[in-house]
């Protein structure tokens, strides 16, 4: 009885958690027809350069404290430091983040319209102190908490933008504003929530935690340069307007991401837990859920992509098919990287996370060093779906090795597929009250 009840809890966070992710990429699909529509493949390059170098802003910025409050979590005495670490480590190592990225992007990478990325950078100190909130939001398994930040920040980035497309005053520089308030959003949100006198500062343990998360910085600014690093190449290399085309498709298929994502944040908790048996056996069935759902989503918007992309975005973006479907392979490795590294981070190796995630970085480099100038945005969709598969294959036969398991305990099983329609058509029924439970009329107990 316990067991299914907290089976049936865990599935009505993740549909929550799904819904949340569903509302925010259905509101960016319409807004990012209307921002490619209106800027063209230039217009939406620009903006992708701003928003990237922002987004790796906030990552570096963030210097992987998350990964040490999971680490830590175990010890409940430590709960209320780690808040108020995360937020005060947050807020400061946001803003050197921020001024060492104004002092050296610009001399580095050509951006198109340099003003527009001071406009960018004023979110970064709010948005590396909510990656730690939201992280501890996480592991109180507050999620209703997390879901609540990602609708705000869908709202705020997306409404005024619909707005001033319908009025024909929709630029460049009014969705960097946006996508600044958006960012620093779930900050307010998280602050409020957990609120001030639940937080506690420990110097002595935010230094053992910068020592624990400097180790698995350099992995973790590896992964996301990884993730992001072919945008500046192409608009170096190539131009503003292969980058419009390549941040499309890419675009286009994170809508496959969202069941996987919302399974990956429910599991965390349970990943974490002192019991490493427990832990081994959430992730190994996280994996081949993902593996699943990603698969199938993937695979029908691939499948899609040749009819909608052109139908949605305009024929302008035509282009944007073949990196769709070269980069589909890719994605779905993504889906696998995040719930595996939840339990990696528990082996205490950040050295060896950090050489496969630079290790996919440099093949990644490499393969769009030899790749762009040649085929534009395809050329970097196969360099990225590459190096996403070898480093998830790399991380998973290290999970595999450290927990033996087999290989075919990875893959997803027909039992895995009863198991999800089980539990929606279970989720679709009226949630018992406590009186009917008393009185025996609870169908889940019987």
């Amino acid at each position: 009885m316990p067991r299914a009840l907290n089976a049936s809890a865990a599935l009505t966070r993740t549909v929550q958690t799904m819904a949340s992710h569903v509302l925010r990429l259905t509101l960016a699909a319409i807004t990012g027809v209307l921002i490619a529509r209106t800027l063209q493949p230039e217009g939406r390059g620009i903006y992708a350069m701003i928003a990237t170098t922002g987004g790796v802003a906030v990552i570096m910025g963030s210097l992987s404290i998350g990964r040490s409050q999971i680490a830590l979590w175990r010890d409940p005495a430590r709960h209320r430091a780690l808040v108020g670490n995360g937020l005060l480590l947050g807020l400061g190592l946001g803003l050197v983040s921020t001024l060492v990225t104004l002092a050296v992007v610009p001399s580095f990478v050509p951006l198109p319209e340099p003003g527009l990325l001071l406009i960018a950078l004023l979110a970064v100190p709010f948005g590396v102190a909510a990656v730690n909130l939201n992280g501890i939001a996480q592991l109180r398994s507050r999620n209703d908490l997390v879901n609540r930040g990602v609708v705000a920040s869908a709202l705020v980035l997306n409404l005024p933008i619909l707005a001033l497309a319908a009025t024909g005053h929709l630029t460049v520089t009014a969705v960097i504003v946006c996508w600044t308030a958006a960012v620093s959003v779930p900050f307010w949100l998280l602050l409020q929530s957990l609120g001030l006198r639940s937080m506690r500062v420990e110097p002595a343990l935010a230094r053992r935690q910068l020592t624990l998360s400097c180790r698995y910085h350099v992995g973790l600014a590896a992964f996301h340069l990884l993730l992001t690093a072919d945008i500046f190449l192409l608009g170096a290399l190539v131009s503003p307007a292969e980058v419009g085309l390549y941040t499309v498709g890419t675009a286009f298929l994170t809508f496959s991401r969202i069941p996987a994502d919302a399974v990956t944040q429910v599991a965390l908790p349970r990943q974490a837990v002192e019991d490493e048996r427990d832990a081994r056996a959430v992730s190994v069935r996280v994996l081949r859920l993902n593996l699943l759902l990603s698969s199938v989503f993937v695979c029908a918007l691939s499948a899609a992509s040749p009819v909608l992309v052109p139908l949605l975005y305009g024929p302008a973006f035509a282009g944007s098919v073949t990196p769709i479907l070269l980069l589909a392979p890719g994605i779905v490795a993504l889906s696998l990287l995040r719930p595996v590294e939840q339990y990696l981070v528990r082996l205490g190796r950040p050295m060896t996370m950090t050489a496969v995630a630079s290790g996919a970085l440099a093949a990644n480099l490499a393969l769009n060093a030899l790749l762009i100038p040649r085929w534009g945005a395809t050329g970097a969709a196969l360099a990225a779906s590459t190096a996403y598969t070898a480093m998830a294959a790399a991380e998973i036969a290290w999970f595999a090795r450290r927990t033996s398991t087999e290989a075919r305990e990875l893959l997803p099983r027909l039992s895995d597929l009863r198991s999800v329609v089980s539990a929606l058509f279970d989720a679709s029924r009226p949630t018992p009250t406590p009186a009917t439970r008393a009185r025996g009329t609870d169908p889940h107990a019987r």
